[in-house]
């Protein structure tokens, strides 16, 4: 309360005492921070609405994460703080490679900084979250799975790794962990200090938001593909079609090592985090909604469920006529070759296995995590998630299928 006081009375967005209000938060939860603090904060973005403290839209979108519960709007993107993280965009990474790239960093930087935030606390460097810490062993095998993660994506983000062999998990990880860290700039350090906001002290909180943030990059990532494959159908560029598609389902699949990270976390150690997370939903992903209706156009009884009414503005795109991955190849399977037409089909194909299969490996996850409780999305929990994990990707597009036949 000192350092917002004082700093009020000279407001610099450059100067804004974010490790103050992160420590404080992170001492006590998102859930529990003292009413006098958030009034505080209050004051400072009522500043920064009115026009008296210039500057960058940093600190507005901070506060608008840190007093969600002040402000009764807690939602699972205010929660994952994704206001707050460069996710790759169709407007400002039109290009798949540019989006691939911008996925692959942030996923790569949220992974290691697991694997930093594990290390330091077994180091005892690092007092946040101190309820529920795994087992040594628990720690070892998260960052052999975030290494095994990392690897590739550092390859392609050609970061030098030269770590002790695997054998030496621990060891190896600080190594990989350092490589990462002596990459980031000084804007992506302070991007990843400030979207952590967990709202309880449990230590395995730490590692689901960040999983479900490297989640939500992917699904980012994998929306921009998804709409350069529907553009170069539109223009009868095959082969690019194509190629967008495959990386869009391999980013499916390279992430699909997230789910043992979070297979590592205590039910018991979920459940207590679990408690406060109430009114934020895996549900309200629009980066997961935008992808699926990419494909194609859901059902209208899907639209009208809980599933599209929380996420009023992917709704309102499809429902304003949004064109598919379905529409695109509807409409230029004339202009396909016979070669185009098999490698089109194979490639939908494989994009929709690889998301079942995430569909599948998310429910057998969440029905150990969750058991028979209720979602905090107002849905039924297990049985929703049973219930749309064999939803189609695609529609079956008979002239596409007549041509790669």
């Amino acid at each position: 309360m000192n350092v917002l006081t004082t700093w009020l009375r000279e407001p610099n967005p450059d100067t804004f005492p974010y490790d103050a209000v992160l420590a404080t938060f992170q001492r006590v939860g998102k859930h529990s921070v003292e009413a006098d603090v958030l009034e505080a904060l209050d004051q400072v973005r009522s500043r920064v609405r009115e026009g008296s403290i210039a500057g960058d839209s940093t600190l507005a979108r901070f506060l608008s994460v840190a007093l969600d519960k002040f402000d009764e709007r807690f939602d699972n993107p205010s929660y994952l703080a994704l206001e707050l993280l460069a996710l790759p965009a169709a407007d400002t990474d039109g290009c798949p490679m540019a989006a691939a790239r911008r996925s692959d960093r942030l996923v790569l930087q949220l992974v290691t900084d697991i694997m930093h935030f594990e290390l330091s606390v077994l180091d005892g460097t690092d007092d946040r979250l101190p309820v529920l810490r795994p087992d040594l062993r628990t720690v070892t095998k998260r960052c052999r799975l975030g290494m095994r993660i990392a690897r590739p994506a550092m390859e392609r983000l050609g970061i030098a790794f030269d770590g002790p062999d695997t054998a030496h998990a621990l060891e190896s990880a600080r190594h990989m962990c350092a490589a990462v860290r002596n990459d980031m700039a000084k804007g992506e350090h302070l991007t990843l200090r400030r979207s952590i906001l967990p709202v309880s002290l449990v230590h395995d909180e730490y590692l689901f938001i960040r999983v479900l943030q490297s989640y939500e990059a992917t699904f980012a990532a994998v929306a921009v593909n998804l709409a350069s494959t529907i553009q170069a159908l539109s223009l009868g560029m095959g082969a690019r079609a194509i190629h967008a598609l495959a990386s869009a389902e391999k980013s499916f699949r390279d992430t699909s090592l997230l789910f043992s990270m979070v297979a590592t976390m205590q039910p018991v150690a979920f459940l207590k985090f679990r408690e406060y997370t109430d009114g934020a939903s895996a549900i309200q992903s629009q980066n997961y909604k935008i992808v699926e209706s990419l494909c194609r156009t859901p059902e209208l009884s899907r639209i009208e469920s809980p599933a599209y009414l929380s996420v009023p503005s992917v709704r309102g795109r499809v429902l304003a006529g949004q064109r598919t991955v379905d529409d695109a190849v509807a409409s230029s399977t004339d202009q396909l070759t016979v070669s185009v037409g098999e490698s089109l089909h194979s490639a939908m194909q494989q994009f929709e296995k690889s998301v079942l299969r995430w569909r599948k490996t998310h429910h057998r996850v969440a029905s150990r995590m969750l058991g028979h409780r209720r979602g905090t999305g107002h849905t039924e929990g297990i049985p929703y998630h049973a219930n749309t994990r064999a939803i189609p990707i695609f529609g079956r597009c008979p002239a596409l299928a007549l041509l790669s036949a």
